[in-house]
């Protein structure tokens, strides 16, 4: 028996996947984005919104769905694209037939999102139409067309981004600063667009720098900023301590600006990174006024440089915070509330690890008005001997603190790590080049590596002394300074003095407690 064919004759059409025999209103959406939030940006923006509003109520056989539109986002990625995500979610739901938009560039610039996107659309039966371009994604050829328009879109935002970056790296290399004012402590933009001091601010940044000298830590410092109702330089009530830390950090203080802290990795996901010698960095010295003398933040950062976490860290949170130290055992004291719900409330110190193992520690507790009458004693009998301090201090400082010898043999350390390191390099490249013994060349490349990370080693040591030296000799000079400035003997308790004057208290009985001062001197009270 001869086989037959009937042809069934088809009932949509192909572009708009309507009916042929009847007429049905699509729901029709329109997508609207500039990329940028400049002013100027702004009458495109509308324009493109007016237009695809008055274009789709012009047509009988369509309905207006809605504009969904995105000003100032990047077409490199949706996922940060509110009003594109919404639409697709409501053409996915089944609220949308039809989506046009003014071209591919506009829909996405990364040619995955675009063609998964396109995709998923296509399987709910939403179909697109880029008008630039006139394609419409239910025609065959729509694929390939959008394969390649976004592939071209796409190069595009990449040759974009490095016009972009190359202006912005050569904006660096002129020394042209650019900082977010809006967010950025003690600076204003002057009107040549570079940076003015804000006298009113600056009092903040001055007074965060004075309470790290004289022995806060960045969140004590902040719950202080917090306390006394100074808003962040977000314009928010609650600091942390790493954003007082990024102040106290902020080579722009002392005048200076390091530029390209950070760079771009990817133009499409816009994924940034803290530049460790990936792109050049550049440093402009004296760029504008400072807020902090040199002097003090070099004396900062060498603060910070040598507050080394660990089990007894400091923590400089409470006034006593890792300032009591026990006798027996030589951990912190911390601080302890007994009665903490009835009139007899108060708090204690005592030794954080007084019943850790089998032996606990001896060591009395204290109570906070004990320590500052005791405080007021030792800081009296210290300032009736300030004359002499001083005197002594200024005899042997130059001794004391010569860091000459160490200078030189970190230059000589320096200079030794360069010509190792060019050994290594020549020792590849050897290998590389001629067909060596391959014992021999492991032999010889694990010496060459075990010199350079000996020689490392040693570096960073003569480096670390150099710092803690330095910082030594700044925070005793400080100490000084504040003892000269006390004239009178202490009545009361000062937290600002006993700030720059104490260096630790150590507990070994109640008869028995030794205030040691920031230049050594230890008092027995």
């Amino acid at each position: 028996m001869a086989k037959s064919v009937i042809t069934i004759p088809a009932t949509k059409n192909r572009f708009t996947a309507d009916s042929l025999g009847r007429l049905k209103k699509r729901r029709v959406a329109a997508y609207a984005r500039v990329s940028t939030d400049h002013e100027e940006q702004q009458s495109s923006y509308e324009a493109q919104v007016d237009y695809y509003t008055n274009y789709i109520n012009g047509r009988d056989d369509w309905e207006f769905v809605s504009v969904y539109a995105d000003e100032g986002i990047t077409g490199c990625n949706t996922r940060k694209r509110d009003g594109f995500n919404k639409m697709v979610e409501d053409a996915l739901a089944g609220r949308i037939d039809l989506i046009i938009t003014k071209s591919v560039s506009r829909f996405a610039r990364n040619t995955v999102d675009s063609l998964t996107t396109i995709r998923k659309l296509k399987e709910n039966g939403v179909e697109c139409y880029f008008e630039k371009e006139n394609i419409w994604t239910f025609d065959g050829k729509g694929e390939l067309l959008l394969t390649i328009m976004s592939s071209l879109a796409q190069e595009e935002s990449r040759s974009i981004s490095e016009n972009c970056t190359w202006g912005q790296r050569k904006r660096f290399a002129d020394g042209k600063v650019t900082v977010p004012f809006k967010r950025f402590l003690g600076y204003d933009r002057g009107e040549d667009g570079n940076l003015v001091v804000n006298e009113e601010q600056a009092k903040i940044v001055r007074r965060i720098y004075g309470l790290f000298l004289q022995g806060r830590s960045p969140y004590a410092i902040a719950k202080i900023l917090m306390a006394d109702g100074i808003p962040s330089p977000g314009g928010k009530k609650n600091w942390s301590g790493s954003t007082v830390k990024s102040i106290l950090t902020n080579e722009k203080y002392k005048g200076d600006a390091l530029l390209q802290k950070v760079y771009t990795v990817d133009f499409l996901s816009k994924k940034k990174k803290v530049n460790e010698g990936e792109v050049p960095q550049y440093y402009v010295e004296s760029n504008h006024r400072a807020i902090i003398s040199p002097q003090e933040f070099d004396a900062v950062q060498k603060q910070m440089a040598v507050r080394h976490p660990g089990k007894n860290r400091q923590s400089c949170v409470g006034t006593f915070s890792s300032k009591i130290k026990c006798g027996d055992c030589g951990s912190w004291y911390g601080s302890k509330v007994w009665h903490s719900t009835s009139k007899y409330h108060k708090t204690i110190w005592q030794c954080n690890h007084k019943f850790d193992g089998s032996e606990k520690c001896t060591t009395p507790h204290l109570d906070e008005e004990i320590i500052k009458e005791l405080f007021v004693k030792a800081a009296n009998i210290l300032l009736t001997e300030k004359e002499e301090i001083i005197e002594n201090f200024n005899a042997i400082k130059d001794t004391l603190f010569d860091v000459r010898a160490l200078e030189t043999e970190r230059s000589q350390l320096q200079e030794e790590l360069n010509v190792v390191a060019e050994l290594i390099q020549q020792c590849i490249k050897e290998n590389a080049r001629i067909a060596l013994d391959q014992k021999e060349y492991q032999k010889r490349y694990d010496g060459l590596a075990k010199r350079l990370d000996n020689v490392q080693e040693r570096l960073d040591e003569v480096s670390q002394g150099i710092t803690e030296k330095q910082a030594h000799k700044e925070k005793i000079e400080m100490f000084l300074s504040g003892l000269q400035k006390q004239k009178e003997l202490v009545t009361g308790f000062d937290e600002d003095l006993w700030y720059s004057l104490i260096e630790y208290v150590t507990v070994f009985d109640k008869e028995d407690i030794r205030f040691t001062f920031k230049d050594g001197t230890e008092i027995k009270v």
